[in-house]
């Protein structure tokens, strides 16, 4: 199969109440999607691991990984911040959803698929590497970009963050490591309402007024992107993806369509393809509008999948 999908149950365990906007009803409306577009049967399947303590202190030092396992509740929800809260099931949930980076790099890795998919939540892109916010709590891409450099031995790797929100965390974690390109666009001013003025030269993150169109995301791409990339040339591609800057999604104003998301897919295929073996892993970040999110993923998979 050109294409591994990843997902647990644990995963839809994981929720916040039922105000929240990042709910299990996700993860579901994907699933949905992908069967209705019969996708899903061109598709290798596969169940995430729990992610070993050895990958998370890769990325999250031992002190904070050891608070966020004593802070989870018994019953009930604990918050972390105003709207990243733990449920019982949350700890499990997201030890899964950064197992499943790792499972995808080292499947793509030996070959057994060319590019992987992980519809895994909690997300991770906000997570820095001693803060949990923004519905995030590990840095899911961050682990599996740090064990695809230290296990694997890659010297150059890309991220590509298309959500609506700045991937804060995965800035903090990959700021002046030569090995990581990062590119990214993302609304501003929205949360999590940080710029940087001054970033590293290893980040391409560009802000993008409210109401930006998908016209002018394919320009920055061209401008911005596209020249990094050939010059770092990256022996693996990582995409931190969120589905939220879709017009019909309202915890952005954004206005990118599903025909977006698969020309940004397919231009990433093309640099892998080109310098990579076609290695591609990507992460579900957010995308809250239950049948724009479902939709945009379709999209994506079937670039990711060539179909």
């Amino acid at each position: 199969m050109e294409t591994l999908y990843i997902t647990h149950p644990a995963c839809r365990l994981h929720e916040m109440g039922d105000w929240h906007p990042e709910s299990p009803q996700r993860l579901d409306a994907i699933s949905d999607q992908l069967m209705a577009s019969g996708l899903a049967d061109y598709l290798a399947q596969d169940l995430a691991p729990a992610v070993t303590r050895e990958a998370l202190e890769r990325i999250h030092p031992a002190g904070y990984i050891d608070m966020l396992q004593a802070t989870s509740p018994q019953s009930g929800h604990r918050p972390i911040d105003p709207d990243t809260l733990m449920n019982p099931h949350t700890w499990k949930a997201a030890l899964h959803a950064a197992g499943a980076g790792i499972a995808a790099v080292d499947a793509v890795m030996a070959r057994q698929s060319r590019t992987a998919f992980c519809a895994v939540r909690p997300p991770g892109h906000h997570a820095c590497p001693e803060q949990a916010m923004g519905f995030c709590f590990f840095n899911n891409i961050a682990v599996a970009i740090a064990h695809a450099l230290e296990v694997h031995g890659l010297q150059r790797v890309a991220v590509i963050d298309f959500d609506v929100h700045h991937g804060n965390g995965t800035e903090a974690a990959f700021a002046g490591d030569e090995r990581v390109l990062m590119c990214g666009f993302f609304q501003h001013p929205l949360y999590p309402n940080v710029i940087n003025n001054h970033p590293a030269a290893n980040m391409v993150n560009v802000p993008v007024e409210p109401y930006t169109s998908g016209a002018a995301v394919r320009t920055l791409v061209h401008r911005h992107w596209l020249p990094r990339l050939e010059a770092h040339r990256p022996e693996m591609i990582f995409i931190s993806a969120g589905f939220d800057a879709h017009r019909e999604d309202d915890m952005g104003q954004m206005t990118l369509v599903e025909d977006d998301y698969a020309w940004l897919t397919g231009q990433l295929v093309e640099v892998a393809e080109k310098y990579a073996q076609g290695r591609i892993v990507s992460m579900l970040e957010g995308g809250y509008t239950l049948s724009s999110l479902g939709r945009s993923v379709v999209a994506h998979v079937r670039a990711l999948a060539k179909l």
